[in-house]
This record gives structure tokens, sequence and C-alpha cells, in this order.
């Protein structure tokens, strides 16, 4: 008999997707389709949240919860995105500005993480995927400028040891994205397979759950 689990998802429109999918089920959905029996999944993510939104998150949080996934930071980064047309003099300002972003990034995240690891619970955190921009050069130039930011979360995984799910290895083709920045129901489906591997597979130093 499978023990009785309660997944809470928390964070952002990574998991909170509803209003992209054009009636489509949503990652929540999908998750709780594939659970074993008796297994319980919670949606607390919302849409457009940022790194200080979790501590209201966690204070909904179910008497029962079990499993914590955690996807949050994209919309931190998104709001960094005008460094992307900003003029630099040179290679050595653009990582300067670049820098400053990762660590005012890593210290809020780590502060956050400080909460969500008070509660003691299974934990998995997420990465941030690359956004599917329609202009190739942007694509790429934003790809390179997350890979700063991402460092940072996965940084605060190994030193935490926390599980870690890379949606930059789930979602890897354009079919995952119902926009640039929004996952789509295929997207969706390969997420909560991830989540379930998660749950599955918890209890190592650092589990990268992928879709297999």
């Amino acid at each position: 008999m499978n023990p009785m689990n309660h997944i809470v998802l928390l964070g952002d429109s990574i998991f909170d997707n509803g209003a992209y999918v054009d009636g489509g089920p949503d990652v929540v959905h999908q998750l709780r389709d594939i659970v074993p029996s008796g297994w319980r999944a919670m949606l607390l993510a919302r849409d457009g949240a940022v790194i200080t939104e979790v501590r209201d998150q966690l204070q909904r949080l179910p008497a029962d919860v079990s499993h914590i996934v955690l996807s949050i930071g994209g919309n931190d980064a998104l709001g960094q995105a005008g460094l992307l047309d900003r003029m630099i003099g040179s290679m050595a300002e653009a990582l300067e500005l670049l820098t400053d972003v990762r660590e005012r990034f890593r210290s809020a995240y780590a502060d956050m993480l400080d909460e969500v690891q008070r509660y003691r619970m299974h934990l998995a955190i997420c990465t941030i995927y690359e956004a599917r921009f329609p202009e190739l050069a942007m694509r790429r130039l934003a790809a390179t400028a997350l890979t700063a930011i991402n460092d940072a979360i996965t940084r605060e995984a190994f030193a935490r040891r926390i599980d870690c799910i890379d949606l930059r290895v789930v979602c890897d083709e354009d079919a995952d994205f119902a926009n640039p920045i929004e996952p789509s129901v295929h997207g969706g489906a390969k997420i909560a397979r991830a989540i379930l591997n998660f749950t599955n597979r918890q209890g190592g130093h650092y589990s990268r759950a992928v879709v297999s």
C-alpha cells in the first residue's frame, strides 16, 4: 500500500500555468493524474509571483504536507531584462553588471530558502528554463545571462543538500512552451513527471529529476 503523501507546489506560473493552456490541464492537474492512489497535490504557486512572495505562500501550507516543490525566480530575472539592451563600454563592465544581478538574486533566494527549510519537509527547487523568444539573438543572449541566475540556484541546492529539478533539461523543446515564457500542456506534463520522479528518488545528496 502506498503511503499517504501531499505534494505542494510553490512559486510562480511555471506551476500556475492554467491561464496559458487554452483550457487544457495545468501542471497540478497533470500531477494529480499520475501520482499514486491516495496521494494529493496542491497548488499554492501564483502566476507573476517573485521571490519575496514565497513567504505568503508558505503561510497557507496544509498541515499534512509531505513534499514541497518550488519554482521561483523567473519573474525576478525578467525584471532585469532591460540590461540586455544597455550599451556597455567593455566586456568587464558587462560582467560586473551581471555579477551584481547574480549576487542580489542569490541573497534574496538564500533568505527565502532559509524560510522554506524551516518547515523540514522533503524539498525540491527548480532552475529557470530558457525562454523561447521568437528572435534567435534575444533567445541566445537571455539564455547566456540566465546562467548567472541558475548558478545561484544550483549553488544553494548543492550547499543545502536540496534536490533540484533542472527545468532547462526538462523543457527542451519548443512544444514545451505556450508562449516564450510559460509552459504548455506538453511542457506541463513533463514538469509533472519530473516532480513525481523527485518524490520517488528523494533522499540523496543531490538528484536532478529529469524526464527519462
